[in-house]
């Protein structure tokens, strides 16, 4: 198995700043799974979206606004998103490593894509960043795929609920969006009742798992929830919003997954597309040694080189609950 694995010098160069969780040093340490799981590496950089595609996504009057913003020299967009003079090369080629990806998978064997990506994307609504994004990489991806009549399934195992996905692919019948996410928790959407729009019904599904969940509920979700919807959705091309924030060291959230619990993820998805049809886009995840020991077995997972998972940790009786009341709502 080979790793597409698509980045670029400029992502370092996007300046949150010293005190901000969402850093270059994140790079890195993605750099270091990538190598460290033991897979054939293609490392090639990203290049820059197509501002049509990226205008079917977010309103054209929120990118010119980014762009004008980031050529005045940035600053603070709210109180936890930042972008800088260099922000928009950034964003414009965290947007285009997907779409580029896919046209470089097309016609390979034996290869996944990972996508080490700043600024991430998905919190970034139609006309508005938040959650440290500022385009929707992800949706961009879709919305490219989609447009050439492909099928998208997207699943986001990020301990953030990817409120900007869910919204910018809420009507579209083409597109199925499966979050597991900690909830209550930031951005406070996500819940079990939000299924999709008119004409979309049911493609959205949300596993809001309360703190404390591990990987034992994270099993269980995939076997009783996401497989057999992906599999009814039947979609052509799988993309993986891979944040490595629900980890039981990240300083940002209350769950409790270990490394191998995403390289299990990984390798229950494996089994859906072929592997040159899953694009895995870098997120979140903010300490640095785990999201290294995360993107290996997550990527060791796609390739089916399953090491075993640390089920030391236990969720509570009210996240296989919640389990139970999600599989109830698809019914």
């Amino acid at each position: 198995m080979e790793i597409l694995y698509v980045t670029h010098p400029v992502f370092v160069q996007h300046d949150t700043g010293s005190w901000h969780p969402e850093r270059p040093a994140r790079l890195a340490a993605a750099e270091r799974g990538v190598w460290a799981a033991g897979l054939g590496v293609r490392r090639v950089e990203a290049a820059l979206v197509d501002r049509e595609l990226l205008t079917s996504v977010h309103a054209a009057s929120y990118v010119t606004a980014i762009e004008r913003f980031c050529a005045a020299g940035g600053g603070a967009l709210d109180a936890d998103t930042v972008a800088g003079e260099a922000s928009w090369d950034a964003a414009l080629r965290a947007a285009g490593a997907g779409p580029q990806a896919v046209g470089l998978l097309e016609g390979a064997e034996d290869v996944t894509a990972f996508l080490a990506v700043r600024p991430p994307g998905h919190h970034a609504l139609v006309d508005q960043a938040m959650g440290f994004c500022l385009f929707n990489n992800v949706v961009v991806t879709a919305a490219f795929l989609t447009a050439a009549g492909w099928k998208v399934a997207i699943v986001d195992w990020d301990v953030h609920h990817g409120n900007g996905t869910q919204a910018l692919t809420w009507n579209d019948p083409d597109v199925l969006y499966i979050s597991a996410h900690q909830h209550p928790f930031y951005p406070m959407t996500g819940r079990i009742d939000e299924r999709g729009g008119r004409g979309a019904e049911g493609t959205v599904i949300n596993i809001p798992l309360p703190a404390g969940s591990a990987g034992d509920v994270y099993r269980e979700a995939t076997h009783r929830i996401i497989l057999p919807a992906i599999r009814s959705f039947a979609p052509d091309w799988l993309l993986v919003s891979a944040g490595f924030d629900a980890h039981d060291d990240d300083p940002l959230a209350d769950l409790r997954l270990q490394a191998g619990d995403y390289g299990q993820a990984a390798a229950a998805l494996a089994t859906l597309v072929p592997p040159h049809r899953t694009l895995s886009f870098l997120e979140g995840g903010y300490h640095l040694a785990a999201i290294t020991s995360s993107v290996a077995q997550a990527l060791k997972g796609f390739a089916g080189q399953l090491d075993p998972a640390d089920g030391s940790a236990a969720s509570p009786a009210e996240a296989f609950e919640v389990v139970a009341a999600v599989e109830r709502s698809i019914g």
